[in-house]
């Protein structure tokens, strides 16, 4: 819903502001908006302390989502109308699946392909206009597209810092990246209040959206995530209709059953088989309480301490057998596959 937002409150900004532009600082809204999270958790971390692995995920998740994506979108947004690309940009999901399905092994069992379907068909009736796109436009959108699948699963296995700490670096970089492009190919001519609304429009529809969404990801895995994720639109278009006095019609009342029956199919999988989980060393966030965070921390054995709680923590090797989502733990093949 956040982000969802983003795009009815954005909409009057751009008069006064680049894409780029606007793009630059919403990220650096986003960064501005974790401050207050990260001085509670206490957990800073420079890329330079940060583990290989976490440091190489969180900087393909910006080079792939912050920069890349949206440089390659507005390159095609040059080519031809913004009507005709919008029906691409439904790509994003199709690739995320695909990725998840053939790379990341986020598999869907029927339910799941279900719940992809309808939301895909969804989407496809919300973004359908008339007017054929060069095939270069094409291209650039479906790369900007894969590249946003790329980010998404990266972002959901980034296990060494917490969401948002992984929100404050794309954020940060994203924006100052997006934000100099912007200033290099025009000159800024917004207010202050422009300036300002910006940057709150940041805080919430990028800042707070995209901790919730790494969170939901690390529990859920990037392809449900996005699968849910991709009702953003039509929250954008019912506040579009509330608040900017927009038509309500059919089309938009009939996508929003079939998103939301996507969801609820999607929710309603059940994936269990037997699993054997190798050693791992990660930091995230986790309670005590199930067979994967049964370890114990000197200061909170007397407490006997139950809440959500983050700090780096090693996994010993267990088999057992439990319905679980894709999370962080659980990224393996099940039985069937490993026969095949």
């Amino acid at each position: 819903m956040l982000f969802g937002a983003a795009t009815p409150l954005s909409k009057p900004l751009l008069g006064e502001l680049s894409s780029l532009q606007l793009a630059g600082f919403l990220y650096l809204g986003a960064a501005i908006g974790v401050l207050p999270l990260l001085y509670h958790e206490r957990q800073f971390k420079l890329p330079t302390h940060m583990d290989r692995r976490t440091l190489l995920r969180l900087a393909g998740a910006i080079l792939f989502g912050g920069i890349l994506g949206p440089v390659l979108l507005l390159s095609g947004l040059r080519l031809v109308d913004a009507a005709s690309v919008s029906l691409w940009l439904n790509l994003e999901l199709v690739f995320t699946v695909l990725l998840g399905a053939l790379i990341f092994r986020d598999h869907l069992g029927k339910r799941g392909w279900l719940g992809a379907g309808l939301t895909l068909f969804a989407s496809l009736m919300l973004s359908y206009q008339s007017g054929a796109a060069g095939w270069l436009a094409i291209a650039l959108v479906a790369l900007a597209c894969l590249c946003w699948g790329l980010d998404n699963h990266l972002t959901a296995l980034i296990d060494g810092i917490t969401p948002a700490l992984s929100t404050f670096w794309k954020g940060l970089i994203a924006g100052l990246t997006s934000l100099t492009l912007g200033l290099l190919t025009a000159p800024l001519q917004a207010g202050g209040t422009t300036l300002l609304q910006a940057l709150v429009i940041g805080v919430f529809s990028y800042g707070a959206s995209l901790v919730l969404y790494i969170s939901a990801a690390q529990r859920l895995g990037a392809t449900r995530s996005q699968l849910v994720f991709a009702s953003a639109p039509l929250y954008g278009l019912f506040l579009a209709v509330f608040f900017l006095g927009e038509a309500f019609t059919f089309q938009l009342a009939l996508a929003g059953i079939l998103a939301f029956s996507g969801v609820l199919f999607l929710s309603r999988e059940e994936h269990e088989h037997a699993h054997l989980h190798e050693p791992l060393y990660h930091e995230h966030w986790h309670a005590h309480g199930d067979d994967h965070h049964d370890h114990t921390h000197p200061q909170e054995v007397a407490a006997g301490i139950m809440h959500l709680h983050n700090h780096p923590h090693q996994h010993p090797p267990i088999q057992h057998r439990h319905p679980h989502w894709p999370d962080i733990h659980h990224r393996h093949e099940s039985q069937e596959q490993n026969r095949a």
